[in-house]
Protein backbone atom coordinates (compact mmCIF):
# COMPACT_ATOMS: atom_id res chain seq x y z
CA UNK A 1 0.00 0.00 0.00
CA UNK A 2 1.35 3.83 -1.00
CA UNK A 3 0.73 6.59 1.54
CA UNK A 4 -0.40 9.56 0.96
CA UNK A 5 2.70 11.23 2.18
CA UNK A 6 4.80 9.19 -0.17
CA UNK A 7 2.40 9.84 -3.49
CA UNK A 8 3.19 13.43 -3.14
CA UNK A 9 0.06 14.58 -2.75
CA UNK A 10 -0.10 18.44 -2.22
CA UNK A 11 -3.31 20.33 -2.14
CA UNK A 12 -2.81 23.87 -2.72
CA UNK A 13 -6.33 25.17 -2.31
CA UNK A 14 -5.64 28.70 -1.68
CA UNK A 15 -3.22 29.28 -4.49
CA UNK A 16 -6.08 28.00 -6.65
CA UNK A 17 -8.81 31.02 -5.37
CA UNK A 18 -9.87 32.84 -7.82
CA UNK A 19 -11.27 36.59 -8.07
CA UNK A 20 -14.60 34.75 -7.31
CA UNK A 21 -14.28 33.73 -4.35
CA UNK A 22 -16.02 30.90 -2.37
CA UNK A 23 -18.83 32.26 0.20
CA UNK A 24 -18.28 30.77 3.88
CA UNK A 25 -21.34 28.91 3.03
CA UNK A 26 -22.37 27.63 -0.87
CA UNK A 27 -26.08 27.21 -1.85
CA UNK A 28 -25.22 24.00 -2.96
CA UNK A 29 -25.04 21.18 0.21
CA UNK A 30 -26.42 18.04 1.05
CA UNK A 31 -28.28 17.16 4.32
CA UNK A 32 -26.62 13.20 4.65
CA UNK A 33 -28.76 13.18 7.94
CA UNK A 34 -32.12 13.28 6.10
CA UNK A 35 -32.73 10.07 5.30
CA UNK A 36 -33.78 9.42 1.41
CA UNK A 37 -32.00 12.32 0.32
CA UNK A 38 -32.89 13.36 -3.40
CA UNK A 39 -29.62 13.07 -5.21
CA UNK A 40 -27.96 16.44 -6.83
CA UNK A 41 -27.03 17.13 -10.30
CA UNK A 42 -23.52 17.56 -10.86
CA UNK A 43 -21.81 18.29 -14.02
CA UNK A 44 -17.95 16.46 -13.90
CA UNK A 45 -16.34 17.66 -17.52
CA UNK A 46 -13.87 15.38 -18.73
CA UNK A 47 -9.95 16.65 -17.49
CA UNK A 48 -8.06 19.04 -19.63
CA UNK A 49 -5.05 16.84 -20.71
CA UNK A 50 -3.19 15.75 -24.56
CA UNK A 51 -4.46 11.97 -23.83
CA UNK A 52 -7.42 10.08 -22.57
CA UNK A 53 -6.11 10.39 -18.72
CA UNK A 54 -7.49 13.52 -18.31
CA UNK A 55 -11.10 11.99 -19.69
CA UNK A 56 -10.68 8.71 -17.41
CA UNK A 57 -10.12 10.48 -13.97
CA UNK A 58 -13.22 12.34 -14.22
CA UNK A 59 -14.84 9.22 -15.41
CA UNK A 60 -13.65 7.38 -11.82
CA UNK A 61 -14.40 10.57 -9.91
CA UNK A 62 -18.28 10.49 -11.47
CA UNK A 63 -19.04 7.03 -10.64
CA UNK A 64 -17.69 7.09 -7.13
CA UNK A 65 -20.03 10.25 -6.78
CA UNK A 66 -23.17 8.25 -8.31
CA UNK A 67 -22.22 4.93 -6.40
CA UNK A 68 -22.90 7.18 -3.15
CA UNK A 69 -26.33 7.53 -4.26
CA UNK A 70 -26.15 11.42 -3.19
CA UNK A 71 -24.95 12.78 -6.78
CA UNK A 72 -26.60 12.57 -9.87
CA UNK A 73 -24.08 13.04 -12.59
CA UNK A 74 -25.32 15.00 -15.52
CA UNK A 75 -24.93 13.29 -18.95
CA UNK A 76 -22.32 14.79 -20.73
CA UNK A 77 -24.37 14.87 -23.95
CA UNK A 78 -26.25 17.54 -22.21
CA UNK A 79 -23.37 19.79 -21.96
CA UNK A 80 -23.61 23.31 -23.98
CA UNK A 81 -20.25 24.85 -22.90
CA UNK A 82 -17.35 22.90 -23.49
CA UNK A 83 -14.60 23.87 -20.99
CA UNK A 84 -11.38 24.86 -22.69
CA UNK A 85 -9.45 26.52 -19.67
CA UNK A 86 -10.41 25.08 -16.28
CA UNK A 87 -8.80 28.10 -14.79
CA UNK A 88 -11.75 31.01 -16.16
CA UNK A 89 -15.14 31.08 -14.60
CA UNK A 90 -17.71 29.02 -17.04
CA UNK A 91 -20.57 30.41 -18.09
CA UNK A 92 -22.86 29.56 -15.61
CA UNK A 93 -26.35 29.93 -17.17
CA UNK A 94 -25.28 26.86 -19.84
CA UNK A 95 -25.02 24.80 -16.48
CA UNK A 96 -28.16 26.00 -14.53
CA UNK A 97 -29.55 25.92 -17.97
CA UNK A 98 -29.17 21.64 -17.87
CA UNK A 99 -30.24 21.55 -13.91
CA UNK A 100 -26.49 21.05 -13.02
CA UNK A 101 -26.07 22.91 -9.48
CA UNK A 102 -22.35 21.64 -9.01
CA UNK A 103 -19.90 21.74 -11.98
CA UNK A 104 -16.35 19.98 -11.38
CA UNK A 105 -13.66 20.99 -14.19
CA UNK A 106 -9.99 20.52 -14.32
CA UNK A 107 -6.69 19.49 -15.96
CA UNK A 108 -4.26 17.00 -15.94
CA UNK A 109 -1.03 17.98 -17.19
CA UNK A 110 2.94 16.22 -16.93
CA UNK A 111 5.86 17.55 -14.99
CA UNK A 112 9.25 17.84 -15.98
CA UNK A 113 10.30 15.20 -13.24
CA UNK A 114 7.46 12.75 -15.00
CA UNK A 115 4.68 13.42 -12.14
CA UNK A 116 1.17 13.86 -12.71
CA UNK A 117 0.01 17.49 -12.08
CA UNK A 118 -4.17 17.47 -11.47
CA UNK A 119 -6.35 20.53 -10.57
CA UNK A 120 -9.63 20.97 -10.05
CA UNK A 121 -12.31 23.27 -9.15
CA UNK A 122 -15.19 22.86 -7.79
CA UNK A 123 -18.33 25.61 -8.85
CA UNK A 124 -21.82 26.29 -7.31
CA UNK A 125 -23.01 27.37 -10.58
CA UNK A 126 -26.85 28.99 -9.21
CA UNK A 127 -24.07 31.00 -6.80
CA UNK A 128 -22.08 31.43 -9.63
CA UNK A 129 -19.34 30.90 -6.87
CA UNK A 130 -15.93 28.75 -6.43
CA UNK A 131 -16.77 26.06 -3.82
CA UNK A 132 -13.19 24.79 -3.79
CA UNK A 133 -10.30 24.65 -5.88
CA UNK A 134 -6.72 22.19 -5.19
CA UNK A 135 -4.06 20.66 -7.17
CA UNK A 136 -2.29 17.21 -6.45
CA UNK A 137 0.96 15.69 -7.58
CA UNK A 138 1.40 11.58 -7.86
CA UNK A 139 3.16 9.51 -10.04
CA UNK A 140 1.09 8.44 -13.46
CA UNK A 141 0.42 4.64 -11.81
CA UNK A 142 -1.35 5.94 -8.61
CA UNK A 143 -3.91 7.90 -11.37
CA UNK A 144 -6.64 6.26 -9.98
CA UNK A 145 -6.10 6.99 -6.28
CA UNK A 146 -5.70 10.49 -7.14
CA UNK A 147 -9.00 10.07 -8.62
CA UNK A 148 -10.93 8.79 -5.57
CA UNK A 149 -8.85 11.39 -3.57
CA UNK A 150 -10.76 14.13 -5.85
CA UNK A 151 -13.76 12.48 -5.54
CA UNK A 152 -13.76 12.82 -1.52
CA UNK A 153 -12.48 16.42 -1.72
CA UNK A 154 -15.90 17.00 -3.83
CA UNK A 155 -18.57 14.97 -1.17
CA UNK A 156 -16.93 16.27 2.11
CA UNK A 157 -17.20 20.15 0.65
CA UNK A 158 -20.71 19.54 -0.48
CA UNK A 159 -21.78 17.13 2.31
CA UNK A 160 -19.46 18.28 5.32
CA UNK A 161 -18.68 14.81 5.93
CA UNK A 162 -15.42 12.57 5.24
CA UNK A 163 -15.42 10.97 1.85
CA UNK A 164 -14.64 7.08 1.77
CA UNK A 165 -13.24 6.77 -1.83
CA UNK A 166 -9.60 6.56 -0.91
CA UNK A 167 -9.96 3.33 0.69
CA UNK A 168 -8.98 -0.27 0.57
CA UNK A 169 -11.62 -3.86 1.00
CA UNK A 170 -9.63 -6.93 2.15
CA UNK A 171 -11.90 -10.14 1.21
CA UNK A 172 -11.88 -13.71 0.45
CA UNK A 173 -11.76 -14.54 -3.05
CA UNK A 174 -13.32 -17.71 -4.06
CA UNK A 175 -13.06 -20.11 -6.82
CA UNK A 176 -14.09 -23.21 -8.41
CA UNK A 177 -17.22 -25.69 -7.38
CA UNK A 178 -18.88 -25.22 -3.98
CA UNK A 179 -17.74 -28.62 -3.41
CA UNK A 180 -14.42 -27.51 -3.71
CA UNK A 181 -13.79 -24.35 -3.62
CA UNK A 182 -10.76 -22.56 -2.89
CA UNK A 183 -10.83 -19.13 -0.91
CA UNK A 184 -7.84 -16.67 -0.78
CA UNK A 185 -7.33 -13.13 0.67
CA UNK A 186 -7.32 -10.56 -1.65
CA UNK A 187 -7.58 -6.69 -1.68
CA UNK A 188 -9.16 -4.28 -4.04
CA UNK A 189 -9.69 -0.49 -4.09
CA UNK A 190 -13.32 0.12 -2.89
CA UNK A 191 -15.30 0.18 -6.31
CA UNK A 192 -13.76 -2.83 -7.25
CA UNK A 193 -10.62 -2.38 -9.24
CA UNK A 194 -6.93 -3.22 -8.99
CA UNK A 195 -7.89 -6.85 -7.34
CA UNK A 196 -4.82 -8.82 -6.47
CA UNK A 197 -4.27 -12.01 -4.22
CA UNK A 198 -2.27 -12.34 -0.78
CA UNK A 199 -2.58 -15.57 -0.03
CA UNK A 200 -2.22 -18.81 -2.26
CA UNK A 201 -5.48 -20.85 -3.15
CA UNK A 202 -4.35 -24.11 -1.62
CA UNK A 203 -4.87 -22.86 2.45
CA UNK A 204 -8.25 -21.71 3.32
CA UNK A 205 -8.87 -18.67 4.92
CA UNK A 206 -11.57 -16.81 6.59
CA UNK A 207 -12.46 -13.57 8.51
CA UNK A 208 -9.43 -10.99 7.64
CA UNK A 209 -10.23 -7.46 8.98
CA UNK A 210 -8.24 -4.30 9.06
CA UNK A 211 -5.71 -2.49 11.58
CA UNK A 212 -7.40 0.96 12.36
CA UNK A 213 -3.47 2.22 12.64
CA UNK A 214 -1.62 0.05 9.98
CA UNK A 215 -1.36 -1.27 6.57
CA UNK A 216 -1.93 -4.59 8.14
CA UNK A 217 -4.48 -7.23 8.03
CA UNK A 218 -5.56 -10.56 10.61
CA UNK A 219 -6.95 -13.09 9.43
CA UNK A 220 -7.78 -16.89 9.92
CA UNK A 221 -5.98 -19.41 8.23
CA UNK A 222 -6.41 -23.53 8.09
CA UNK A 223 -2.91 -23.87 7.02
CA UNK A 224 -1.06 -26.92 7.08
CA UNK A 225 -4.55 -28.05 8.58
CA UNK A 226 -3.92 -25.83 12.00
CA UNK A 227 -6.37 -23.40 12.33
CA UNK A 228 -4.20 -20.56 13.15
CA UNK A 229 -4.58 -16.49 13.63
CA UNK A 230 -2.07 -14.53 11.19
CA UNK A 231 -0.59 -11.15 11.04
CA UNK A 232 -0.11 -9.44 7.29
CA UNK A 233 1.52 -6.32 6.64
CA UNK A 234 0.70 -5.54 3.55
CA UNK A 235 3.22 -2.71 2.47
CA UNK A 236 6.12 -5.52 2.92
CA UNK A 237 4.22 -9.44 2.75
CA UNK A 238 5.71 -10.57 5.81
CA UNK A 239 3.53 -12.75 7.80
CA UNK A 240 3.28 -13.86 11.53
CA UNK A 241 1.34 -16.22 13.32
CA UNK A 242 -0.53 -14.09 16.47
CA UNK A 243 -0.36 -17.04 18.44
CA UNK A 244 -0.63 -21.37 18.63
CA UNK A 245 -3.72 -21.81 20.81
CA UNK A 246 -5.29 -25.23 21.40
CA UNK A 247 -8.52 -25.63 19.96
CA UNK A 248 -9.74 -23.57 17.17
CA UNK A 249 -9.62 -19.30 16.65
CA UNK A 250 -12.32 -17.37 15.69
CA UNK A 251 -13.20 -13.81 14.26
CA UNK A 252 -9.78 -12.10 14.90
CA UNK A 253 -10.16 -8.44 15.04
CA UNK A 254 -7.94 -5.13 15.56
CA UNK A 255 -8.79 -3.00 18.91
CA UNK A 256 -9.12 0.48 17.74
CA UNK A 257 -5.62 1.74 18.69
CA UNK A 258 -3.86 -1.59 16.79
CA UNK A 259 -2.35 -3.12 20.05
CA UNK A 260 -4.09 -5.71 20.63
CA UNK A 261 -6.21 -8.76 18.41
CA UNK A 262 -9.27 -9.57 20.02
CA UNK A 263 -10.74 -12.93 19.11
CA UNK A 264 -12.87 -16.26 20.02
CA UNK A 265 -10.83 -18.89 21.27
CA UNK A 266 -12.95 -22.55 21.43
CA UNK A 267 -11.90 -25.25 24.13
CA UNK A 268 -14.03 -28.54 24.71
CA UNK A 269 -17.15 -27.85 22.90
CA UNK A 270 -17.14 -23.90 24.26
CA UNK A 271 -15.64 -20.37 23.30
CA UNK A 272 -14.70 -17.19 24.53
CA UNK A 273 -13.62 -14.19 23.94
CA UNK A 274 -9.65 -13.53 24.87
CA UNK A 275 -7.56 -10.15 24.00
CA UNK A 276 -3.72 -10.89 22.81
CA UNK A 277 -1.24 -7.60 23.38
CA UNK A 278 0.53 -7.33 20.11
CA UNK A 279 3.64 -6.34 21.87
CA UNK A 280 3.84 -8.42 24.97
CA UNK A 281 1.51 -11.35 23.48
CA UNK A 282 -0.37 -11.97 26.67
CA UNK A 283 -3.38 -12.85 26.36
CA UNK A 284 -6.35 -11.93 28.78
CA UNK A 285 -9.94 -13.59 29.22
CA UNK A 286 -12.93 -11.70 29.08
CA UNK A 287 -15.66 -14.17 28.87
CA UNK A 288 -16.16 -17.19 30.89
CA UNK A 289 -19.51 -19.30 29.59
CA UNK A 290 -20.32 -22.50 28.16
CA UNK A 291 -21.76 -21.06 25.80
CA UNK A 292 -20.39 -19.95 22.26
CA UNK A 293 -19.33 -16.08 22.79
CA UNK A 294 -17.72 -15.46 19.36
CA UNK A 295 -17.58 -12.16 16.80
CA UNK A 296 -16.21 -9.55 18.89
CA UNK A 297 -16.07 -5.95 18.15
CA UNK A 298 -15.09 -2.86 19.32
CA UNK A 299 -16.58 0.15 20.00
CA UNK A 300 -14.43 3.13 18.16
CA UNK A 301 -13.22 4.67 21.70
CA UNK A 302 -12.37 1.26 22.71
CA UNK A 303 -14.28 1.21 25.60
CA UNK A 304 -16.87 -1.51 25.26
CA UNK A 305 -17.22 -4.36 22.76
CA UNK A 306 -20.09 -5.77 21.13
CA UNK A 307 -20.04 -9.59 20.48
CA UNK A 308 -22.15 -12.87 19.88
CA UNK A 309 -23.55 -15.12 22.01
CA UNK A 310 -26.01 -18.34 22.12
CA UNK A 311 -26.09 -18.26 26.08
CA UNK A 312 -29.53 -17.78 26.03
CA UNK A 313 -30.20 -20.44 23.67
CA UNK A 314 -30.02 -18.89 20.16
CA UNK A 315 -27.20 -16.33 18.88
CA UNK A 316 -27.99 -12.99 20.11
CA UNK A 317 -25.90 -9.44 20.34
CA UNK A 318 -24.69 -8.90 23.60
CA UNK A 319 -21.83 -5.49 24.78
CA UNK A 320 -19.80 -5.33 27.44
CA UNK A 321 -16.67 -3.13 28.82
CA UNK A 322 -13.64 -3.23 27.62
CA UNK A 323 -12.28 -5.71 30.41
CA UNK A 324 -15.04 -7.98 30.19
CA UNK A 325 -17.33 -6.70 32.74
CA UNK A 326 -20.89 -5.39 32.66
CA UNK A 327 -22.09 -7.99 29.70
CA UNK A 328 -25.63 -6.72 28.58
CA UNK A 329 -27.85 -8.34 26.01
CA UNK A 330 -29.15 -5.66 23.41
CA UNK A 331 -31.06 -7.57 20.54
CA UNK A 332 -34.36 -8.86 21.31
CA UNK A 333 -36.33 -9.04 18.25
CA UNK A 334 -37.43 -12.63 16.13
CA UNK A 335 -34.73 -14.81 15.53
CA UNK A 336 -31.13 -14.74 15.58
CA UNK A 337 -28.23 -12.13 15.54
CA UNK A 338 -24.65 -12.48 15.25
CA UNK A 339 -21.65 -10.69 13.36
CA UNK A 340 -22.10 -7.24 14.73
CA UNK A 341 -19.71 -4.61 13.97
CA UNK A 342 -19.73 -1.13 15.79
CA UNK A 343 -19.62 1.69 13.17
CA UNK A 344 -16.74 3.92 12.90
CA UNK A 345 -18.91 7.14 14.55
CA UNK A 346 -20.13 5.23 17.41
CA UNK A 347 -23.47 5.73 16.91
CA UNK A 348 -24.85 2.06 15.35
CA UNK A 349 -23.72 -1.35 15.50
CA UNK A 350 -24.14 -3.59 12.33
CA UNK A 351 -25.73 -7.03 11.99
CA UNK A 352 -26.83 -10.01 10.61
CA UNK A 353 -30.19 -11.34 11.31
CA UNK A 354 -31.51 -14.61 10.46
CA UNK A 355 -35.55 -14.72 10.37
CA UNK A 356 -38.18 -15.98 8.52
CA UNK A 357 -36.05 -18.02 6.44
CA UNK A 358 -34.02 -14.75 4.77
CA UNK A 359 -30.62 -12.82 6.45
CA UNK A 360 -31.26 -9.85 6.74
CA UNK A 361 -28.28 -6.55 7.41
CA UNK A 362 -29.52 -3.98 9.11
CA UNK A 363 -28.45 -2.06 12.38
CA UNK A 364 -29.32 -0.91 15.74
CA UNK A 365 -28.23 1.79 18.70
CA UNK A 366 -25.66 0.56 21.04
CA UNK A 367 -28.05 -0.12 23.44
CA UNK A 368 -30.28 -2.12 21.20
CA UNK A 369 -33.02 0.52 20.43
CA UNK A 370 -33.91 1.57 16.56
CA UNK A 371 -33.29 -1.86 14.88
CA UNK A 372 -33.87 -0.82 11.05
CA UNK A 373 -33.44 -3.76 8.28
CA UNK A 374 -31.87 -2.39 5.51
CA UNK A 375 -31.61 -5.27 2.76
CA UNK A 376 -33.19 -9.38 3.53
CA UNK A 377 -32.31 -11.91 0.81
CA UNK A 378 -31.46 -15.52 0.98
CA UNK A 379 -28.29 -15.27 2.51
CA UNK A 380 -27.15 -11.90 3.50
CA UNK A 381 -24.23 -12.03 5.99
CA UNK A 382 -20.95 -9.79 7.14
CA UNK A 383 -20.92 -6.43 6.95
CA UNK A 384 -18.27 -4.04 7.20
CA UNK A 385 -18.42 -0.41 7.71
CA UNK A 386 -17.06 2.51 5.53
CA UNK A 387 -14.52 4.68 7.73
CA UNK A 388 -17.15 7.57 7.37
CA UNK A 389 -20.00 5.27 8.83
CA UNK A 390 -22.41 6.14 5.74
CA UNK A 391 -22.03 2.79 4.01
CA UNK A 392 -22.11 -0.82 4.59
CA UNK A 393 -20.53 -3.54 2.29
CA UNK A 394 -21.64 -7.39 2.91
CA UNK A 395 -21.32 -10.46 1.11
CA UNK A 396 -24.89 -12.11 -0.61
CA UNK A 397 -25.28 -15.83 -1.61
CA UNK A 398 -28.14 -16.74 -3.83
CA UNK A 399 -30.12 -19.96 -3.74
CA UNK A 400 -28.90 -21.66 -6.64
CA UNK A 401 -25.43 -22.54 -7.92
CA UNK A 402 -23.43 -19.87 -8.07
CA UNK A 403 -21.12 -18.25 -5.22
CA UNK A 404 -21.20 -15.20 -2.94
CA UNK A 405 -20.97 -11.57 -4.43
CA UNK A 406 -20.18 -8.44 -2.82
CA UNK A 407 -22.66 -5.37 -2.27
CA UNK A 408 -22.83 -2.54 -0.94
CA UNK A 409 -25.97 -0.17 0.84
CA UNK A 410 -25.85 2.92 2.59
CA UNK A 411 -27.97 4.15 5.68
CA UNK A 412 -30.83 4.96 4.14
CA UNK A 413 -31.54 1.01 2.76
CA UNK A 414 -32.39 2.76 -1.19
CA UNK A 415 -28.50 2.66 -2.59
CA UNK A 416 -27.98 -0.77 -3.01
CA UNK A 417 -25.11 -1.64 -5.42
CA UNK A 418 -23.11 -5.36 -6.00
CA UNK A 419 -19.31 -4.77 -6.29
CA UNK A 420 -17.62 -6.71 -9.04
CA UNK A 421 -14.99 -8.75 -8.71
CA UNK A 422 -13.06 -10.98 -10.88
CA UNK A 423 -14.27 -13.85 -8.83
CA UNK A 424 -16.90 -14.77 -6.35
CA UNK A 425 -16.21 -12.84 -2.77
CA UNK A 426 -16.80 -12.87 0.42
CA UNK A 427 -16.35 -11.76 3.98
CA UNK A 428 -15.07 -7.68 3.22
CA UNK A 429 -13.50 -5.92 5.67
CA UNK A 430 -13.35 -1.82 4.50
CA UNK A 431 -9.78 -0.03 4.99
CA UNK A 432 -9.66 3.28 6.87
CA UNK A 433 -8.93 5.86 5.11
CA UNK A 434 -5.40 5.67 3.52
CA UNK A 435 -2.76 8.28 4.50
Amino acid sequence: MIKRSLIGIMMAIAGMAMTVSAPAHAAVEININKGNVQPLPIAITDFQSNNDLGAQIAQVVAADLQRSGLFAPVNKAAFIEKISDPNKAPRFQDWTAINAQALVVGRVTREGDGRLRAEFRLWDTYAGQQMTGQQFFTQPDNWRRLAHIIADAIYERITGEKGYFDTRVVFVSENGPKTARQRQLAIMDQDGFNVRMLTNAKDIVLTPRFSPSRQEVTYMSFEGNQPRVYLLQLETGQREVVGNFPGMTFSPRFSPDGQKVIMSLQQEGNANIYTMDLRSRTTTRLTSTAAIDTAPSYAPDGQRIAFESDRGGRQQIYVMNADGSGQNRISFGDGSYSTPVWSPRGDLIAFTKQSGGKFSIGVMKPDGSGERILTSGFHNEGPTWAPNGRVLMFFRQGAGAGGPQLYSIDLTGYNEQMVKTPSYGSDPAWSPLLE
